[in-house]
């Protein structure tokens, strides 16, 4: 499938407007890197190594839920499991956006490295390819930005303050997940796969090891779906 420069009957969007979506997405989550320092301190991260983590995985929800499961006692390697998993989405992403956005064989490698929800949100609503470019590496660079250098001041900032869990701060990271899942719910099916997920999740928390009731939890959607099959 190819995707022209400007659908027909749609004009280029304003480079002024596009520059503006993405600065405020790429802000508004990008300042969310603090609970996530914060949260890496709790659970036992170095500075140096929330750092990296941010560097190079760079995907917000793959992050929290391997520094969750490890502050909750998880093998480090069910952990890692858990994010690699929640992470293959953006392979998904990445698929429609190859198409979409056609960018240069040399510039693709580093292009992949930003293929996130918020990055592919923000392209995905622009009415042709350049105004889909301009969004999707305004974002990316914001975000990127913004997120690598909050992690660092949330984590040094955790080491300043002592045990996060006399602030209270260790449920920084969860309510943070929460605020930007709850908006992209919005199908019956999705919220379906939510409650479901939500549900196992907690039902094997007090008796799997940390890390595994996560894992569970993503059967969620093959289940909701294969319902919603058989009805229809």
């Amino acid at each position: 499938m190819v995707v022209s420069e400007a659908p027909d009957g749609i004009a280029d969007k304003p480079r002024g407007a596009v520059v503006r979506d993405a600065l405020g997405v790429g802000v508004a989550v990008g300042l969310s890197g603090f609970a996530f320092g914060v949260t890496a301190a709790g659970a036992g991260i170095s500075t140096l190594q929330a750092s990296v983590l941010s560097l190079l995985v760079f995907t917000g929800a793959s992050q929290f839920a391997l520094v969750g499961a490890l502050a909750a006692g998880g093998n480090p390697f069910t952990a890692a499991a858990g994010a690699f998993f929640l992470g293959t989405r953006n392979a998904f992403y990445g698929l429609r956006l190859s198409q979409l956005l056609a960018f240069p064989g040399p510039v693709r490698p580093l292009a992949a490295h930003w293929v996130i929800d918020e990055t592919t949100a923000v392209a995905l609503a622009q009415p042709d390819r350049k105004s889909a470019r301009l969004g999707f590496t305004v974002t990316g660079l914001t975000l990127y930005v913004l997120w690598n250098l909050t992690t660092l001041l949330g984590a040094l900032g955790a080491e300043a303050i002592g045990d996060t869990r006399a602030w209270g701060l260790d449920a920084a990271g969860p309510a943070v997940f929460l605020a930007l899942l709850a908006p992209m719910l919005k199908t019956s099916t999705e919220r379906a796969v939510a409650a479901l997920a939500l549900v196992l999740g907690l039902a094997f928390l007090p008796v799997l090891p940390a890390g595994v009731p996560v894992l569970i939890a993503a059967l969620a959607a093959p289940v909701v779906l294969w319902m919603k099959g058989r009805r229809s």
